[in-house]
């Protein structure tokens, strides 16, 4: 058999709920550890005096009695235990663990035994139900009737108010009142908060930011009172948990932290953390209400009669030595502003301080938050949903519950990320958040390579030289489709004309000029709206395969070796795999493989020269005759339009004369000078346009005057 036996999933009843933990079995001590709280109970095996073995609603559970009189009680353990622990216990602790079985007839008329901290109810020497005293809030009595009520607990769904004792009356010759001896039994080991005698010390006026308020607070031997205008608490020393001291991200401020469980009430609110508020200049001059003697005898030296000092200090000593707790503060970590141990963020809409201890998150103040290393499943970092300047920092829990702590400052990033990396965290999006802590956040130049992203600006950069490689032509020519003709010049001419006949009908040269540029701008904007979209560019299958990066050609040859390395591993665990492979690769390697990518690239340019000069690509033939027939009609554009525009500066100034000048026998002669110059300009051009112009003229000449003209 081994020096230890180690249990999981052992439940532990705490004042009606069922916590789970673990459960160790030493040759020196019994330990376990609550997986909720992470309070320890240790039992030394010296004290071990009284072990029994009992069969319970979660299976079977074990009693452990010892000689302070103190009594501890787990669930959870199988039938198949008993033979492993029994032996262990004979073997190491001397004591044997005896079998008991509990009565289960039901009734509710017995026997009320005492033995240390429980009260047992029994029938027949059996026990029916035990109650820890520890649990006793109030004890009342009455005519033949006690009355037991018990503290609350807020995790447990269902609680126990109280429970009545019926107690018959004694004989008159004895003397002494059962009732009374009763209930003296109850009050003397229930956990009844009376202040009886003087306090050890007083702290007037302590500022408290949950509960909210100003407080005296009274220290007592055994708890600790705090007393304001409106509430007041009484907190047994045997429900704080731990203690905690905090600079201020200003480092002018303290926190003193004091974590509870089970926590004080007010009405329905809960308080699991008390929180007071200090500042480094506040001094105080403290005595004890006690003599130098005694003060020396009960704490050992950790406390003195006269004291003096800071206020946090101070209260922060008294409490450390009358808990008995250890006082955690902040370690190494270093946050972004210098000689700041925490981070500022905010939780569920309110403002606070995170502070990264050495094994666990505690967050202050609205709520107070502590997050154990060993109850967080994951961690994750995600980028801010308002802006790009800070980011979300989120913590799961093995629970299943998710605290979010947002508005972190960019700036904070990588000393929080280093500090989860060291301590060994599991950060969900690890590659993503490795990248940006040096590009995004830290603004560091070093290389830290991001396969995905390096895959992609290889295709990129290909893409762009493939794009880049077509003659310029080709891209001003996209827009142009040889199968139709640009209707704008030609409309441009034919308003032209229009405007010179209409303007020569109206006879008002003003009314002409005003409405010609309206005409045009409306053509011209019907033609944009049916401007034919361009054609998708297909891709040429013959052409040569696009060269792979050296990351690419590395993990091709490598692949295999992943997968016999790591049987059974899926693809998407290999790319994880490979890259952080990759980073770890070294510098002569890199190189090597480097060297490959640039080889490969040249192949491939080489390969792409070979195939556009074999007629691929953007030089075949027929794309070169489209774009000669392409040039040719832009040229004969350009001439129709430059032609018409002549046209317009010749015939301008006949459009505009008046029909009293035409109808002179100047303007005659005038017009057959004119009409013969134009037939020797007409030599060597198509006929058809000397024919129009005659036609023109002739209707200019034979159209009757308007009645304006002969006015």
């Amino acid at each position: 058999m081994g020096d230890t036996l180690e249990f999981n999933e052992i439940y532990h009843e705490s004042k009606g709920s069922w916590n789970d933990g673990r459960l160790r079995f030493s040759k020196q001590n019994v330990v376990y550890k609550s997986s909720k709280t992470g309070k320890v109970d240790n039992i030394p095996a010296a004290e071990l005096s009284v072990a029994t073995w009992r069969r319970v609603c979660l299976g079977h559970g074990i009693k452990l009695a010892t000689s302070t009189g103190h009594v501890y009680k787990y669930d959870g353990f199988r039938d198949t235990d008993y033979e492993k622990i029994s032996e262990f216990f004979k073997a190491n602790y001397k004591v044997e663990l005896t079998e008991k079985d509990m009565c289960v007839k039901g009734w509710n008329w017995g026997t009320a035994k005492f033995s240390g901290p429980l009260l047992s109810f029994d029938v027949n020497d059996s026990s029916v139900f035990e109650i820890p005293l520890a649990s006793v809030s109030q004890c009342a009595t009455g005519k033949n009737e006690v009355t037991l009520e018990f503290h609350q607990n807020d995790d447990a769904e269902v609680s126990l108010m109280e429970v009545r004792f019926y107690v018959p009356p004694g004989n008159a010759d004895e003397g002494t009142d059962p009732v009374e001896a009763f209930a003296q039994n109850v009050r003397s080991k229930a956990d009844v908060i009376q202040a009886t005698g003087d306090a050890v010390c007083v702290f007037k006026e302590l500022q408290c930011l949950t509960p909210r308020g100003r407080y005296d607070i009274l220290i007592y031997p055994a708890f600790l009172h705090l007393h304001g205008k409106t509430f007041d608490y009484k907190i047994p020393y045997t429900t704080v948990l731990r203690l905690f001291l905090l600079p201020s991200k200003d480092q002018r401020q303290m926190f003193f932290v004091i974590s509870l469980d089970p926590p004080i009430k007010q009405g329905q609110t809960r308080y699991h953390f008390l929180i007071l508020h200090f500042s480094k200049e506040e001094e105080l001059k403290l005595t004890l209400n006690m003599s130098e003697e005694e003060v020396e005898k009960r704490y050992e030296g950790k406390l003195s009669k006269n004291m003096s000092g800071s206020l946090y200090e101070m209260v922060s000593r008294v409490m450390k030595a009358l808990v008995n707790r250890k006082i955690t503060v902040p370690g190494n970590f270093q946050g972004n502003t210098p000689g700041a141990q925490c981070i500022t963020c905010s939780y569920k809409a309110q403002s606070g301080l995170l502070y990264p201890l050495e094994r666990g998150f505690i967050y202050v103040h609205k709520p107070p938050v502590h997050l154990r290393f060993e109850e967080i499943s994951s961690v994750n970092f995600a980028r801010g949903t308002t802006t790009t300047r800070s980011f979300d920092f989120e913590v799961e829990t093995k629970q299943g519950n998710q605290f979010t702590f947002s508005s972190i400052e960019r700036e904070e990033y990588g000393k929080l990320f280093d500090f989860v990396n060291a301590k060994k965290l599991h950060i969900k999006n690890r590659g993503f958040k490795e990248k940006a802590k040096n590009n995004e956040y830290s603004d560091s130049d070093d290389d830290q390579h991001d396969a995905y992203l390096e895959r992609m600006k290889a295709e990129g950069k290909i893409r762009e030289e493939g794009d880049g490689s077509n003659d310029s032509d080709e891209e001003t020519d996209e827009s142009f489709n040889p199968g139709e003709e640009s209707d704008v010049a030609e409309e441009y001419d034919s308003n032209a004309s229009e405007s010179d006949s209409g303007s020569g009908g109206d006879g008002s040269d003003d009314e002409g000029k005003k409405k010609k540029p309206a005409k045009k701008a409306k053509v011209v904007k019907e033609k944009k709206e049916r401007k034919p979209r361009k054609e998708k560019k297909q891709k040429d299958t013959n052409a040569p395969k696009r060269p792979m990066s050296s990351y690419m050609l590395w993990l091709n040859s490598s692949r295999e070796r992943i997968k016999s390395e790591n049987p059974g591993i899926s693809i998407t665990e290999i790319s994880k795999k490979a890259g952080e492979m990759w980073k770890q690769i070294g510098k002569e390697d890199r190189e090597e493989w480097d060297g490959k990518a640039e080889e490969a690239k040249k192949n491939y340019e080489k390969a792409m020269k070979e195939y556009r000069e074999n007629g691929g690509g953007s030089s075949t033939p027929a794309k070169k005759e489209s774009k000669k027939k392409a040039g040719g009609k832009k040229e004969d554009k350009k001439r129709k339009s430059g032609g018409g525009e002549k046209e317009k500066e010749q015939g301008g100034n006949d459009s505009f004369k008046s029909r009293e000048f035409i109808s002179s026998e100047e303007s005659s002669s005038d017009g057959e000078r004119k009409k013969a110059k134009k037939a020797k300009k007409a030599k060597g051009k198509p006929q058809s346009k000397g024919k129009e112009s005659e036609e023109e003229e002739e209707q200019a000449m034979t159209t009757p005057p308007s009645e304006e003209d002969s006015d």
